[in-house]
């Protein structure tokens, strides 16, 4: 038995898991759970976890954070039931990882700066990869669950490690105005399925110009979302102060109660 068994509040969570998942005297709905019908689950708090930092809110971190790992417990303790792996293991198999990748910290090599340490990084998950499939690719192992954005900047960052990538992004710009005028000719075209496709090109290549300009596409969607969500729920208040809404609202109307948001939050 590892230390970890050893942790009181570590104990008590798997004990927890071990009781709710008991065929006799457990919960039904935990019971009836299987790797599958958790997954969704784990993504979600993992989403959670992040809306909670990008909130500053530290308070609902700690609670989305004890979500998380409760989807670890639960997918270890179904592992276990099934003789696969228990938490055990799984904390074993991140401990070795992290000391495999980090041999300047753990082993006798020299001290690395964090853009030399994300190269190396890379170049040992490759040397992994290469070793436990035969005839890999460089995309592998890259989840079909990430969110897309997310999936197309892995997979971009995957290819430029092998010499697959622009190398600049004002090159990555010229391909977003190439692309962007491929939109425009679908939608001279008219053709829906071609439109999508060229849509979701430049998105693809937008996403490959926050990666060569360092932007996690991702966290930058979320911003953008938010900053949205914020400035149309200032529009909405502003038009209830006149007893109006939204729907029976002209678009000149909203347009300048957007700018006013727009100007209030420079402003503040």
């Amino acid at each position: 038995m590892s230390e970890i068994l050893n942790t009181k509040p570590i104990a008590k969570i798997i004990d927890i898991m071990a009781r709710l998942r008991d065929p006799v005297t457990g919960c039904p709905w935990d019971i009836e759970q299987t790797f599958k019908t958790i997954a969704p689950y784990t993504i979600e708090e993992a989403y959670e976890v992040a809306d909670a930092i990008e909130r500053g809110n530290h308070a609902e971190l700690k609670d989305e954070l004890g979500d998380l790992l409760l989807q670890v417990v639960f997918h270890a303790r179904m592992a276990e039931e099934a003789k696969l792996f228990d938490f055990n293991d799984v904390v074993d198999a991140i401990n070795d990882k992290m000391i495999r990748r980090h041999p300047h910290v753990f082993g006798d090599e020299t001290q690395r700066d964090s853009q030399q340490q994300t190269a190396e990084w890379e170049k040992i998950k490759a040397k992994e990869r290469s070793e436990g499939t035969k005839g890999h690719s460089a995309l592998d192992d890259v989840p079909l669950a990430l969110p897309a954005l997310k999936r197309a900047q892995k997979l971009q960052k995957r290819a430029a490690h092998v010499g697959f990538d622009w190398p600049n992004a004002k090159q990555v710009l010229e391909k977003v105005h190439e692309e962007l005028g491929e939109v425009i000719e679908a939608i001279e075209e008219d053709d829906p399925d071609h439109i999508a496709e060229e849509i979701g090109d430049l998105i693809f290549v937008c996403t490959n110009l926050g990666r060569k300009l360092k932007v996690n596409v991702e966290a930058a969607t979320r911003s953008a979302n938010a900053k949205f969500e914020r400035r149309f729920r200032h529009v909405e208040a502003r038009l209830s102060e006149q007893n109006k809404k939204p729907e029976t609202s002209s678009l000149d109307e909203m347009e300048a109660l957007w700018v006013e948001a727009k100007t209030l939050e420079r402003s503040e």
